[in-house]
């Protein structure tokens, strides 16, 4: 088994990680860019990067993702890649027609140094770029940061490049939903039309990563925010960003540029981090919460309440992105559960300090690290075994290696499915994540109850 070596003991290691809890940023880039309607990915580089890209996107969500690349060789390695991006574009726009083309720089262009702002500039000047197309650009050379790093820097640079204010509000709010899946995306949306709420929610992938089979072949999804939508969020009357790592740089920059007054809140999975996603819309918007949002509070309320005996002092090992994992380790918290071992790749000194406050009535009996590895977090297990472990699919070895219960959850998923079609996040999507939780749980109890304990009814 892949993982069956790994020691128990642990040593510091600085410069070498082993089963990474992450990936790199254009692959954040490239998601953030399909959530715009009519918009192609570009990848400023070489074949090879934008293949890994998007075969990772499409083992994940199990749909062809499309993009394009500059396809560097040796040649653009040595002089610089603007003729590749200009004759890419060139191409781009009279074959392929998109409305946007959203170009993210990988591990070479960033280190060869090209000026992607420059390139783009000659392209608007010489007509390679139609009139009424756009092209938007971002940095995001994959030996620092992570997806959720490019995801942030693709849309904050879609809102500082695509905004515009009128001076005429739109009374929308903007809401930049980080890096989750797409079923979150419109979970998001219907918590807002329940409230009453116009929203621009950017970038939106609900419906172009997750769509239905039709037999006929559509490039551009219905799906995705529009060009006026984009244009229309600096008129908005508020914007809420949904995890600090993924979407606060974004609606910061709006409130830099057009003075669109911002919150940045956790993503709301799980009942207190919802609670204050609710709130926050109720109150940028001057609304009053409807019976219909109360109710499937009540819902996951009435289940948590149900199932405590099952739920009530087990130990969770987990592994994600920080926007996700802050709220998750509240949510189990607040079930009654106990995370012992949180992990993540990406990098940031806040999410340390938000974990132990989240998990302060435990004490120091909490082990977190970021950025860290898989392999870490095994070891970990391995010195204090727990009831659950929580991750993306390489987690699987862990799980069969130490005999744990195992919850997918996270990017990438990529022997399951599901996760784009049903959410996490909100009332509803917390309801789900604890049915899945409490399924691997009792599963368990199940599987190894003897003969006089296994019981019809739990």
């Amino acid at each position: 088994m892949l993982l069956r070596h790994t020691p128990k003991e642990i040593k510091e290691r600085k410069v070498l990680a082993v089963n990474p809890a992450k990936t790199c940023q254009p692959i954040g880039a490239m998601y953030a860019g399909l959530g715009i309607h009519g918009c192609l990915p570009h990848s400023h580089g070489s074949q090879g990067c934008c293949a890994y890209h998007r075969s990772t996107l499409t083992r994940h969500y199990r749909e062809p993702i499309m993009a394009a690349t500059s396809s560097f060789t040796e040649g653009a390695s040595v002089f610089g890649g603007q003729a590749n991006l200009l004759q890419a574009l060139l191409t781009i726009f009279t074959t392929y027609k998109p409305d946007m083309v959203a170009v993210h720089t990988t591990c070479l262009s960033e280190t060869i140094g090209d000026d992607v702002n420059q390139i783009v500039k000659k392209a608007y000047k010489d007509g390679t770029i139609p009139e009424g197309k756009y092209v938007v650009h971002t940095a995001t050379p994959s030996y620092v940061g992570s997806h959720v790093t490019g995801f942030s820097n693709m849309v904050k640079s879609i809102a500082l490049q695509m905004a515009e204010k009128t001076g005429k509000s739109n009374g929308k709010v903007n809401i930049v939903p980080g890096f989750v899946e797409p079923s979150d995306m419109a979970e998001m949306k219907r918590i807002a039309e329940m409230l009453g709420i116009e929203t621009i929610l950017f970038p939106d992938t609900s419906g172009i990563v997750n769509g239905p089979l039709t037999g006929k072949f559509n490039m551009y999804p219905k799906g995705g925010t529009s060009i006026d939508e984009l244009k229309s969020t600096g008129d908005s009357i508020a914007s809420i960003g949904l995890g600090a790592w993924a979407s606060s740089d974004a609606v910061k920059a709006l409130d830099a540029q057009c003075k669109v007054p911002c919150q940045v809140q956790d993503l709301p999975i799980g009942l207190l981090a919802t609670d204050r996603f609710v709130d926050a819309l109720r109150t940028v918007a001057g609304v009053s919460v409807p019976d219909a949002v109360t109710r499937e509070r009540g819902q996951l309320l009435d289940v948590i309440s149900d199932m405590q005996p099952h739920l009530y002092g087990k130990k969770v090992a987990i592994a994600g992105d920080p926007d996700q994992l802050i709220p998750m380790v509240e949510f189990l918290v607040t079930i009654g559960m106990k995370p012992v071992h949180i992990v993540t790749g990406t990098p940031g000194k806040a999410f340390t300090k938000r974990i132990k406050e989240v998990t302060a009535k435990f004490g120091d009996d909490i082990n977190v690290k970021g950025p860290s590895d898989l392999f870490y977090l095994h070891q970990l297990i391995k010195n204090e075994p727990v009831d659950l472990l929580i991750c993306n699919t390489y987690g699987k070895y862990i799980a069969r290696d130490e005999d744990i219960p195992f919850v997918r959850h996270g990017f990438p998923i990529l022997d399951r499915v599901g996760h784009s079609y049903f959410p996490s996040v909100g009332y509803s999507g917390g309801l789900q994540f604890l049915i899945k939780i409490l399924g691997a749980l009792m599963d368990r109890t199940d599987r190894d109850a003897p003969e006089e304990r296994f019981e019809l009814v739990e």
